[in-house]
This record gives C-alpha cells, sequence and structure tokens, in this order.
C-alpha cells in the first residue's frame, strides 16, 4: 500500500468539509503527484514483465515491450 494515501484521503475529506489553507492545498498536490507517479511505476512493472502468448502457444509479446525488458 502506498502510505500517503491515507493523508491524501484525509485532506480530502477535510477539503469538502471546510476547505484547505494554502500549505494543504499544496501538501494535498504533492501527494497526489507523488501517489500517481507511484502507481504509474507499479504499472510500468507489471507491462515490462509480461509475455503474451496466443492460442497456438507462440511469444507474440509486443515489440515495444521486448525492448523495455
Amino acid at each position: 500500500m502506498i502510505k500517503s494515501l491515507p493523508r491524501i484521503n484525509e485532506l480530502s475529506k477535510k477539503a469538502r468539509l471546510h476547505g484547505l489553507t494554502h500549505a494543504e492545498t499544496l501538501e494535498q498536490q504533492t501527494l497526489r503527484s507523488e501517489y500517481l507517479q507511484a502507481i504509474r511505476g507499479q504499472i510500468e512493472m507489471t507491462v515490462t514483465h509480461m509475455t503474451v502468448i496466443d492460442p497456438l502457444g507462440k511469444d507474440v509479446t509486443p515489440a515495444k515491450v521486448k525492448a523495455l525488458k
């Protein structure tokens, strides 16, 4: 789990209920960008380690993915 997620949720709830200060808004933006970067990294790792096999058993992994390995 991504460690900043509880704080992101906390700031989001506070923004809906009371609004955020300028410092909290900046913190929220920073945490969100870090969160997205972490998610993109996880997806990239998943895609680069995948192999696509067709029904005949041939490796049909796209060349772009093979190049990333």
